[in-house]
This record gives structure tokens, C-alpha cells and sequence, in this order.
């Protein structure tokens, strides 16, 4: 098995040639700034690796600094799928949680040398090298005395050599497999052992929870817990996942180890506690609090490691972004962006634009090279109109004043291209936004090509060209899209999330994994967001063409709809608005025509087309139907027995009529529940 693993991993390390400014000590795959030891500095290591060594197929490198330690084998810059292999074949294979420790101290005494190697025992505070003596598999230590010379390096005061043999005799010579980093041998003698350690190193450091151990074994520990948090690493690495959502991630996780050692020390507390005392009884109801806190706590984690359910749910991110206002002397600025100006086009556009209303007072006109100068330079009330041209920007589009941004002529001459790493290209939170003709093209995102924090935003005649997720609609925004060219998104085109407004005509969304995601939330209070889609062409997506995410609890839903019928016949959804008027079919209706028990349409040219739309009619409306009732159920705990009979209606759809769904991978409409 020690063959294998070395050639499971060795290849992609050789492969994988460490750069220096990713080489340090534990934790130098982490992309954000953590506290860092000697040998953790970006530049205090040089790169010593020599593939023409015999033997050794692993790279090394040699810490910098006044000790000249000896070269250590470069472990940490495995890729996933070879800490994946390792885990799921070698180390962890099929085992629960509980037997974690005892499948890797079987691994270890397979492939691990026993003793005959030296280490440096790295710690925050100093650097010393050992010889390993023995290793007790069990306990995941190694037996080690001092190494001759002594070579030590500390951060904060010098570390005598009688120092140091005190420290050990402390810990009776035992050290943490994990704190050792294997000196390099060009024999290949000791590469299994520095793949192992590194191994066990990085699990405990990355995968690993305290709280791991108690869960309930229901599945493999490494499908249930192993895998999803592998994945999340190197998604954070890959710069795969929004910066907000790894800084969610990570206060979540101190937040759950924080209490769940509280909930530690209360239960040990309880324990050695007999008597049946009033401030026991107030512990118990402490832990049990700790305990539904913790518990919740672990159920976020999940949602962010499980890679399907972090692409579902995204995260609450709170733009920061502050509007300008208005002008101290109350004046409006058109602002021109042409990265050239031929007489030709000036002339069109003073005749089309800047000179439309020869009575109107005057008005400043500032040119720019770039439109997000330009965005940057706008005040409320501004217009910024683009001429054609291909602009490369490496910003963000931070749009939070209601200004108008418009592309002169034709969408595909007016393209704005956004090149380098970043979490979103378009980020709207002003209160009343246009934009229009124009064509964005999204390359390098983590994010989606355009988001809506809060405020209304008006996308009309737009080409999006995504690479992530097009569009997102967060709670209590409004957004309103016409006529315009949605592709490309390996996530969904659109994200609407609940308490949104969103209408959608006249669009084509399509080769996106999915159409369009209205999404839910594990808290009830979230409203049903208001959607109206009318006459959209959604096509060609991987997946279905709109997907319902929400709770388990509303798959019982359809049980008891029938139930609610009478209850809710005042409940009127408009499902047509031709020359004004707006025919209205009740719950009932909807239920038969999304069963097919109702003939709206007689030509069979129409019967997909209406399955669909009547499909996702029912589901929206059972869903609005079961927050109705969570609604009730909190009015009448808190002792307002009169509930509004409203609530559901004001949740209702506006309008789901006319919208074509072909070639969808899945079909027209799916179901998420989790």
C-alpha cells in the first residue's frame, strides 16, 4: 500500500513545482492572512527542490533565517485530487467518525518509519531540530530527543539547551506527529513518511472537528464530513467561492467552537454534580440552549461545506457601498464615455442625446475614457451614456445613487468586458437604477455578472455574457429585465431570493446549468418573493428551466392543500393582461390546471408551454400557501389572535403566462428540497 500512495501523490507533486511565496509551514495554502511563524514569511524560504536527485521523488526547501536548518521534504502543495485519494483509499476508506484516530494508526504503522529520521518541530513560538526515536501510532506522537548539533530558532527569546530538554522531559519526549516536518533525504527512503505526516497534518488542521466524534454515524465519516470540507478548501484556494462567504464560513466555525467547548466544560460540570440544586437545574437549561445553538451552528457549517447546497444558498452579503446623493449645487451631469470621439459621432449623439430639448436649461457634460471613471464620478440623477467600443475594466461596477447607464446604438457594439479576480462585476443598490444596451462580458468571477442588493434596477435591450451565476436578486430588491440576452452561467442565469420583486419579459435565458432559481430559507420568516415572467424563451440549460429551492417541510404541502381550498377562495392570481384587463383564476383552478385536469388551451402547439407555466403556478402558490400559515401560527404565539387574511395574497405571483421552455436538460420545472 506504501507504493500506491506514493504513487498516487508523488506525481502530482512533482508536477506541482512549489513557488516561493506559497512555501512556509503549516498553513500556507490559506489565502487569508493568518499568524504566521519564523519560517512563515513570503519570502523566507528558498525553493531547493531538485528532481535529479536519485531516489526522492518529493521536492524540498530550505527554511531561511539566522539557524540554517537542514532542507525539509515540500509536502503541503498536494492538489485535491491527491489528498482526496489518500483519504478516501488509505487513511480514512469506510470508517465512522469514531474510528477516525484508530484507521489513521493503522495507515501510519503501514507506512511511517519508526524511527532513524529527523524532523523540525515546528510551533508558533520556535523552530529545534529532533531525531525520532520511536513512534506510538495509537497516541499519533513521535519519541524524540534532541538533535546533535542543537539547532534552534525561537520568535520571542533565545532557547537554551537546557531549556529545551526541560520542555521535553515536560512532555516525556513525546511530540505531536503533526508539529514534525521530516528532513529531506534524496534516498526516497523517507518520502512515505513525510506524505503520511503531512497527511495527518493537514486533516487535523482543515478537516477535522471537535465536535466530529459525537455525531451520529448514519454514513461514512468520509462521504459525510471528509469530502465536502476537501472541497471547500480548495474551492477558498481557487478563488471559488465569495470572499464573504469564506469570511461567514470561518466566523461560523469559531462560533461553534467556541460554544461547543462551553458545552464541554457545562457538561463535565453537570457530571460531577449529584445533588439536585436550583443552579444544576439553570445548567441544564444552559446546556440545552448551548446544545440547539450548536446545533444550528453545525447546520449553517454544512450548508456552506456541501458544495450543491453553498451554490444554492449563497450568502446575506451586506454592500457597503454609499450613495453620493445629490449634488451640493443641485446640478445633473451627463457623462460621455468613448474611448475615441470622431466628428461623425459627436455630431449623432449632440443631435440624439445632448441636445434633445433646445429649451431646456444647461447641462454639464463630462467625457470619459472608461465607464467605470465614469460610474465613479456620478452623483444621483446622472446619466452615463456609452458609445460603441470594446472597454476592458478591472473593477467593480459599485452603482449605489439612481443613475442611468446606457449604451448609444446597438448592444453588440457597446461592449464592457471585466477581466481579473473578483467577487461581482455589476453591484447595484440604488434606489431606482437603468441600465440599457449594453453588453456585459463576465470572465474570472466568483460571483454573478450583476446583483441587486436593495433598491429597483432596470436591465432592458442587455447581452449578458456570464461565467458564473447572470443575475442575483436579494431579499428586498427589485428587479426588472426586458428584452435582453441571458447565457453562459455555470450557475443559474437568475437567483431570485425571497422578499424580492422580480419581472421578467420578453428575455431569452439560456445554456446557463440552470434557467432561472427562486430560492428559500431554513428561516420562515422570509417572504415568497413577487414574480412576474411573461413571454420569456428559456432554453437550452443543463438542468430545468426554473427550480423551486425550499424546506422538506413543504413537500407534506400538497397533502393538505385541498384542505385550504375554501379557506383561500378570496386567493386571485392574474394570469393575463392583455389590453389591460387581468382574468384572475383562484387556488383551486391553478391546482387542476397544474394536474391537467383544466383545457385552457386547446392547440397542442401550446401544451408545453402551459404545463410549464401552470407547473410552476402550483408550486409557487403551495409554497406562499405554507408561509401564510407559519405567518398565523407567530401572529397567534404571540397573542394577536385576528391574522391578516391578506398575508398570502400580498405574497401571491403576479403573472406566469406565455414563456416557452425547450431543449431544458431536466425539463421546465424542478423541485430542491432540503
Amino acid at each position: 500500500m506504501a507504493d500506491g500512495l506514493l504513487a498516487g501523490v508523488g506525481l502530482g507533486s512533482q508536477a506541482m513545482t512549489p513557488q516561493p511565496e506559497r512555501m512556509g509551514w503549516a498553513v500556507e495554502e490559506e489565502p487569508a492572512p493568518l499568524e504566521k511563524g519564523l519560517f512563515q514569511d513570503e519570502d523566507s524560504c528558498s525553493d531547493c527542490s531538485n528532481h535529479d536527485k536519485p531516489g526522492s521523488s518529493l521536492p524540498s526547501f530550505v527554511p531561511s533565517g539566522k539557524t540554517h536548518f537542514p532542507e525539509i521534504f515540500q509536502t503541503s502543495q498536494l492538489l485535491f485530487y491527491e489528498r482526496f485519494k489518500a483519504y478516501q483509499d488509505y487513511i480514512l476508506a469506510d470508517c465512522k467518525a469514531s474510528e477516525v484516530r484508530e484507521f489513521t494508526a493503522e495507515f501510519l504503522e503501514k507506512v511511517l518509519e519508526p524511527s532513524g529520521w529527523r524532523a523540525v518541530w515546528h510551533t508558533n513560538v520556535f523552530e529545534v531540530l529532533v531525531e525520532v526515536t520511536d513512534v506510538d501510532f495509537a497516541a499519533l506522537k513521535a519519541v524524540v530527543r534532541l538533535a546533535d548539533p542543537y539547532l534552534c530558532e525561537s520568535q520571542v527569546s533565545s532557547f537554551t539547551l537546557e531549556c529545551m530538554n526541560e520542555l521535553l522531559n515536560l512532555k516525556e519526549h513525546r511530540l505531536p506527529l503533526q508539529e514534525l516536518w521530516v528532513v529531506f533525504d534524496d534516498s526516497g527512503v523517507f518520502d512515505q513518511t513525510a506524505l503520511a505526516i503531512e497527511h495527518v497534518r493537514f486533516f487535523y488542521q482543515n478537516i477535522w472537528r471537535s465536535w466530529d466524534e459525537e455525531e451520529e454515524d448514519e454514513y461514512d465519516y468520509f462521504v459525510r464530513c471528509v469530502e465536502p470540507r476537501l472541497r471547500l478548501h480548495y474551492d477558498i484556494l481557487e478563488d471559488r467561492v465569495p470572499s464573504g462567504l469564506i469570511v461567514d464560513y470561518r466566523n461560523l466555525l469559531s462560533q461553534c467552537e467556541e460554544s461547543y467547548r462551553t458545552f464541554l466544560n457545562l457538561r463535565s460540570s453537570l457530571s460531577n454534580c449529584n445533588s439536585d440544586s436550583e443552579q444544576e437545574n439553570i445548567s441544564m437549561v444552559e446546556g440545552l440552549k448551548l446544545y440547539s445553538e450548536i446545533e444550528q451552528l453545525k447546520q449553517k457549517l454544512k450548508l456552506i461545506e456541501n458544495p450543491l447546497l453553498r451554490y444554492v444558498f449563497g450568502y446575506q452579503k451586506n454592500s457597503n457601498i454609499q450613495a453620493k446623493g445629490i449634488r451640493p449645487n443641485g446640478q445633473k451631469v451627463m457623462h460621455v464615455v468613448s474611448s475615441t470621439m470622431m466628428t461623425g459621432l459627436l455630431r449623432s449623439l449632440l443631435r440624439d442625446r445632448l441636445c434633445q430639448e433646445p429649451c431646456k436649461e444647461e447641462t454639464e457634460i463630462q467625457f470619459h475614457s472608461d465607464p467605470l471613471s465614469a460610474i465613479n464620478a456620478c452623483y444621483e440623477g446622472d446619466t452615463v451614456i456609452v458609445c460603441p467600443g470594446h472597454y476592458v475594466v478591472h473593477g467593480t461596477f459599485a452603482i449605489a445613487d439612481s443613475i442611468e447607464l446606457e449604451g448609444y446604438g446597438l448592444p453588440d457594439d457597446i461592449v464592457i468586458e471585466k477581466r481579473g479576480k473578483g467577487d461581482t462585476f455589476v453591484d447595484c443598490t440604488g434606489v431606482d437604477i437603468k441600465i440599457s444596451g449594453i453588453k456585459f462580458i463576465q470572465h474570472d468571477a466568483v460571483e454573478g455578472i450583476l446583483i441587486i442588493h436593495r433598491g429597483k434596477t432596470t436591465l432592458e435591450n442587455c447581452v449578458l455574457q456570464c461565467e458564473t451565476t447572470g443575475v442575483t436578486v436579494r431579499t428586498s430588491a427589485e428587479f426588472l429585465m426586458k428584452n435582453s440576452d441571458l447565457y453562459g452561467a455555470k450557475g443559474a442565469g437568475i437567483e431570485i431570493y425571497p422578499g424580492s420583486k422580480c419581472t421578467l419579459s420578453d428575455n431569452e435565458i439560456h445554456h446557463c446549468k440552470e434557467g432561472i432559481l427562486i430560492k428559500d430559507f431554513l428561516d420562515e420568516h422570509y417572504d415568497i418573493p413577487k414574480i412576474s415572467m411573461v413571454n420569456n424563451v428559456i432554453h437550452n440549460n443543463e438542468g430545468y428551466g426554473v427550480v423551486l429551492v425550499k424546506p422538506t417541510i413543504f413537500s407534506d404541502l400538497q397533502e393538505n392543500v385541498q384542505d385550504e381550498i375554501e379557506e383561500n377562495r378570496a386567493l386571485k392570481i392574474p394570469m393575463s393582461e392583455e389590453e389591460g384587463t387581468a382574468e384572475r383564476v383562484d387556488l383551486e383552478e391553478l391546482i387542476q390546471c397544474a394536474t391537467g385536469k383544466m383545457e385552457l388551451y386547446t392547440r397542442s402547439s401550446f401544451s408545453e408551454q402551459v404545463e410549464g407555466n401552470c407547473e410552476i403556478v402550483n408550486e409557487l402558490v403551495a409554497a406562499s400557501t405554507q408561509k401564510g400559515q407559519m405567518k398565523k401560527k407567530r401572529l397567534s404565539e404571540l397573542g394577536i389572535t385576528q391574522a391578516d387574511d391578506n398575508l398570502m395574497s400580498q405574497e401571491m405571483f403576479v403573472s406566469i403566462v406565455g414563456n416557452q421552455f425547450k431543449w431544458n436538460g431536466k425539463g421546465s420545472f424542478g423541485t430542491f428540497l432540503f
